[in-house]
């Protein structure tokens, strides 16, 4: 069947999708078998509603008071836009490895390169923060106090229990995660809608009022909005968990796309709601903004169903950074493995190892020695509020290279959307918007802001999406001068048959 039928029949098996592989240029040696609940399952648990409310609440109403709410369909809708082009990629190229395999027959093999190296890090970094950020909770099941060198420990044997469940394959991790965000859905669903009907402290008019917060930061209101952006785009950024997971899913071309979409929008609305509920319930938002309240969830969930509510709501929490961290370590070892099968990363040979569970091993050990081996930034804690700075700029620049490399192969007449899904002339529309929008939120996020940073914090974490990602970047450049794996990747677009009009290098 070729590659570039604008359909597919809905009951392609397997060996339609290995045919499709192999068109592709690779052959079938991860298990395919996920159906797109398994594929969606993956996308919700990397965006997890619980995790990126946490990751973002407390920031955003501190810096914005109540309205800070109002950038989270701002994000949400930018992020859309992502998917659109997301959509046609998948549909058209459903590989491991999203942002590295498509790029390199959009553009030339550099820039594609060097997309896959900053989505690879920025992934793996990412990983290491939602294992820091979980670790205190396993401390608050237990009502103990951590020292920084616990939080440490914990989240280094948190990262590799995950890595051993992941280990045996697609069948256990979707098992786990799918158990996770059944948890995580419904208790997100009840607390919200439970706190907005029968907890709620304030008027709604508390969505409109900053409470004096840009004041308070000596800053503008649009600044501090547009700071809100830059934190709020975090909450939206796992939906392409889907992608990496796509040559273990049945019918990828069609329904990779499908699970992006439902998991973006699902977990988006279940933050927005959230996200209102607990303004709403909060006993005083304004100790948030004082900073007199460093926990704005838990405060509002508790303060509200009694303290009864405090363990099992831990339980659910450490639920939700245990599925989110299982399923972005998943997909950092497929980024991995789909790098190194072409040769282009270090140490290829081992990190493309695929186990007996059909696993892709040296990906999943790579991905988990690399993220340990930052988690000693958790000693200092103003160090891992930089990694979490970086790990947002370096997830919104591949989003930024991507699409703009989509955009100028739309122009150029060299790719034009060939597989289930494509949106024609409005796709070239959506796609400049959604190059805006991610070069934008770029921009934003890197933007050095002290208001983002703790009180008293140090230079270096007031620059950390610039420092950071312009370090990822020097290694990714360093590696591309002295090994050249651009020249790898052009003799295999050269060997490949699978396109009607190749990109030119």
């Amino acid at each position: 069947m070729s590659e570039h039928s604008p359909r597919r029949p809905a009951d392609g098996g397997a060996a339609d999708d290995s045919e499709r592989l192999a068109a592709l240029g690779y052959r079938q040696e991860l298990r395919r078998s996920l159906g797109v609940l398994g594929n969606i399952a993956m996308g919700f648990a990397v965006v997890s509603p619980v995790v990126g409310l946490y990751a973002v609440a407390q920031v955003g109403m501190s810096i914005d008071g109540g309205a800070w709410v109002w950038a989270l369909p701002i994000c949400l809708l930018g992020q859309a836009l992502v998917v659109c082009v997301y959509s046609e990629l998948a549909s058209q190229w459903p590989l491991a490895g999203g942002a590295y395999q498509w790029t390199r027959r959009l553009a030339n093999p550099s820039f594609a390169w060097m997309s896959g190296w900053l989505w690879q890090f920025a992934v793996m970094f990412a990983n290491t923060t939602v294992a820091y950020l979980a670790s205190p909770w396993v401390f608050a099941l237990f009502g103990a106090t951590p020292t920084p060198a616990q939080l440490v420990l914990v989240s280094a044997v948190f990262t590799m229990l995950c890595a051993l469940v992941n280990a045996y394959g697609i069948n256990l991790l979707r098992w786990f995660v799918s158990l996770g965000i059944a948890a995580e859905a419904i208790a997100s669903v009840l607390v919200g809608v439970s706190l907005l009907l029968f907890f709620r402290k304030h008027g709604f008019s508390l969505l409109t009022d900053t409470l004096g917060a840009p004041a308070a930061a000596h800053t503008g209101g649009l600044m501090a909005f547009l700071a809100v952006i830059a934190v709020g785009g975090w909450a939206f950024i796992g939906f392409d968990a889907c992608v990496s997971t796509a040559e273990e899913t049945k019918d990828a071309g069609r329904q990779v796309p499908r699970a992006m979409w439902y998991a973006l929008l699902s977990v988006g609305t279940v933050v927005i709601l959230n996200a209102v509920a607990v303004a709403l319930a909060h006993p005083n938002p304004a100790d948030v903004v004082s900073g007199r309240d460093l926990d704005p969830v838990t405060t509002a969930v508790t303060s509200s169903f009694g303290d009864w509510s405090a363990k099992p709501f831990v339980v659910v929490v450490l639920v939700s950074f245990t599925a989110c961290l299982m399923a972005s370590q998943g997909g950092a070892a497929r980024g991995l493995y789909s790098l190194a099968r072409d040769g282009v990363f270090p140490f290829s040979a081992r990190v493309r190892r695929v186990n007996k569970h059909q696993a892709p091993i040296g990906g999943l050990v790579a991905a988990t020695v690399i993220s340990c081996a930052a988690l000693p930034l958790g000693l200092k804690s103003t160090a891992m509020g930089s990694l979490i700075t970086f790990g947002s700029a370096a997830t919104f620049l591949p989003f930024f290279l991507l699409t703009l490399a989509a955009l100028i192969a739309r122009v150029r007449g060299t790719w034009r959307p060939a597989g289930a899904v494509s949106y024609g002339r409005a796709g070239t529309v959506l796609n400049a918007l959604a190059v805006l929008w991610t070069g934008l939120e770029v921009l934003n996020i890197c933007w050095p802001r002290a208001i983002l940073a703790p009180p008293g914090a140090p230079w270096y974490q007031v620059w950390a999406a610039l420092l950071g990602v312009g370090t990822v970047s020097l290694a990714g450049l360093g590696y591309l001068l002295l090994r050249r794996p651009q020249d790898l990747m052009r003799e295999t677009n050269a060997a490949s048959t699978e396109e009607p009009a190749p990109a030119p290098a």
